[in-house]
């Protein structure tokens, strides 16, 4: 079996792994016997993705449920402690303890482990960075929906999950969109293109605050307008303070008027891949008529790689992911310069993170009054 280990760079140890280049995993071999092994076909690699990935995966969400990576914190912990203090078999935690080890979430000196820079960033709850948030709505709410994984692949029919949410989802879901939202939002602002002459912006489907937050911080002149779902607003309120630059507004993009010559840029965020085409064209055909002349339309969205493209895991996996879950999915840069140039804007720009592959703001410009 290959060994894995989570790095952007060959680890110097030797041994067949597994790892995250350009957002794809790969096995890689350190020496001509392990070369031969891979050219020959004689590596499992699916042994790898039905066996250890799904482990790994759960083994992490589950760390976070019981609070190991906030236990041991910025210090160094004994597996019986963890054990202890997050109310564990002492037995299992070392083998959860000895396989996040193997991850690159901790490290090991001296019988006592500590969490590595990695995962103080990434999964420490009170990092301003971290994606702890989405690995605990995850666990509680979303594995359960992957077992109906090949009733979607039967029927096409998939969860449709902000129908079924009580509110104690929609307060994980929040929470978990907050988190992910940090992951990108530093290089959306300094990317993104909004000027200082920009005045009133309308966030589609923001109501977890983090992307008009930074956008408020950048510029302070500039207004924004939150329009999401009553629900969505309710459980957000508390994941930023007040600002006067911000308001809420409680509606649906899809049904509501979103008014005439109103805005100097709108922005959809991670909202696109809910929607069918035809919802998504007609909501454009609104953008456009909301904005002022010169205005900008930003579609963010995780972006669906062509077949005949270079292989693209963050932007395939996603797109059966909310193809399960909202039976709709990501769209090619085409598919939504489409809708841009039907509803009367001009496809401007496309830019790519660069922090996350896989994802883009798609932008369009109102030139002429529409």
């Amino acid at each position: 079996m290959a060994k894995y280990k989570h790095t952007t760079r060959p680890a110097k140890s030797g041994g067949l792994f597994s790892y995250l280049r350009a957002m794809q995993l790969t096995v890689t071999p350190e020496n001509p016997l392990e070369w031969l092994a891979l050219k020959t076909n004689q590596v499992p690699i699916p042994l790898l993705h039905v066996q250890v990935y799904f482990v790994m995966c759960k083994a992490v969400m589950e760390a976070a449920e019981a609070n190991v990576f906030g236990y041991i914190g910025q210090d160094t912990k004994t597996a019986n402690d963890v054990a202890t203090n997050c109310q564990l078999h002492l037995g299992a935690t070392e083998q959860l303890l000895n396989l996040l080890l193997s991850m690159g979430y901790l490290k090991y000196k001296d019988k006592k482990f500590g969490l590595t820079l990695m995962a103080k960033k990434w999964i420490l709850p009170q990092s301003p960075d971290s994606v702890h948030s989405i690995a605990i709505y995850n666990n509680q709410v979303v594995w359960d929906w992957i077992t109906n994984m090949g009733t979607y692949l039967r029927t096409g029919k998939g969860v449709q999950y902000h129908d079924i949410f009580d509110a104690n989802q929609w307060k994980l879901y929040q929470d978990a969109m907050f988190s992910v939202a940090g992951t990108e939002v530093k290089e959306f602002v300094k990317r993104a293109p909004i000027s200082k002459k920009t005045r009133h912006l309308l966030d589609i489907g923001g109501a977890n605050g983090r992307h008009a937050a930074a956008l408020a911080r950048q510029y302070p002149n500039l207004h924004i307008t939150i329009l999401d779902l009553p629900e969505a607003i309710n459980q957000t309120r508390n994941l930023q303070p007040e600002n006067p630059q911000i308001s809420y507004q409680s509606g649906n993009a899809l049904t509501d008027d979103l008014g005439q010559n109103q805005y100097d840029a709108v922005l959809i965020s991670s909202v696109v891949h809910h929607f069918t085409a035809s919802q998504n064209q007609e909501l454009t055909q609104k953008v456009a008529q909301c904005l002022q002349k010169n205005g900008i339309f930003i579609v963010n969205e995780f972006i669906r790689p062509h077949f005949d493209g270079k292989p693209e895991l963050v932007g395939s996996s996603s797109d059966l992911f909310f193809g399960l879950t909202s039976t709709s999915g990501n769209w090619t840069v085409e598919e939504i310069q489409n809708w841009q140039t039907n509803a009367g804007l001009k496809p401007t720009q496309t830019i790519n993170y660069l922090t996350l592959p896989g994802r883009a703001m798609v932008v369009a410009k109102k030139v002429l009054n529409v």
